[in-house]
């Protein structure tokens, strides 16, 4: 089976080195197994994704000479998909309708500062069903994680990498105003283009346990991941639009 790889950078500024990085291992891996390599543009975030930010991402890598082999893939066109796939895994029993309002969240956040403790969902609703007076109340839809045991990486270089699953939220894969979250929209489209190898930065490593739950959940293959080492500026810190 021949790969299938994708840069997916977010139009929310002006594309950095660290995309271009990313493109390049991603491409050169495409060219070296005869597989494909695609340009996925992550627009959802509509309130800071821009058009020009678009084309200077599209421009930009092909003055590099790192061009797609196939159409440009716009996520933001993907959401009633997203939607389909948020509801499925709740008909599965493998997500769940949460209730709780912005202002209860904020408060357990508040109580969990005052702790000097990390903010984890403590799964209010995981097994509770909304009475009669709640029903018809907005709701988010949470993924179910694995409440025991060790979520599983094969990573092509960081060999296998264990996480454990306690220490995994039960994530909104859709928000309460309909809208998917980032870690639903990357799995599915992902599946659905038929990606076959994820090579990205290393940052995005607990993202891939968090990811891989949702791949799970929908019986779907996980592409093999290739998590690489960031470029750091001379700050030391990693380099990101504001660099």
């Amino acid at each position: 089976m021949k790969p299938r790889v994708r840069i997916a950078p977010s139009p929310t500024g002006d594309p950095h080195v660290g995309t271009a990085y990313m493109a390049l291992f991603n491409l050169i891996f495409a060219r070296h197994y005869g597989g494909e390599f695609i340009l996925r543009i992550e627009d959802t975030d509509t309130k800071r994704s821009t058009q020009p930010a678009i084309e200077a991402i599209i421009n930009g890598l092909s003055w590099l000479g790192l061009n797609q082999d196939d159409e440009i893939v716009f996520q933001s066109k993907n959401i009633e998909r997203h939607k389909q796939v948020a509801y499925e895994l709740l008909e599965k029993g493998a997500a769940y309708k949460c209730y709780c309002t912005p202002s209860e969240l904020d408060e357990m956040r508040k109580q969990a500062e005052l702790e000097g403790k990390n903010f984890k969902y403590p799964k209010i609703w995981r097994d509770k069903k909304a009475d009669e007076s709640q029903a018809n109340l907005p709701f988010a839809i949470r993924i179910k994680a694995p409440v025991s045991g060790e979520i599983i990486v094969n990573d092509l270089i960081r060999g296998e990498v264990r996480y454990p699953a306690d220490d995994l939220d039960d994530m909104v894969i859709l928000r309460a105003d309909g809208t998917p979250t980032y870690m639903l929209a990357v799995v599915v489209d992902d599946h659905d283009m038929g990606v076959t190898n994820i090579i990205r930065g290393d940052d995005h490593l607990t993202n891939t346990f968090r990811q891989k739950i949702i791949f799970d959940s929908m019986c779907w293959k996980m592409p093999v991941t290739a998590h690489v080492p960031l470029i750091h500026g001379a700050d030391g810190a990693k380099l990101s639009k504001r660099h």
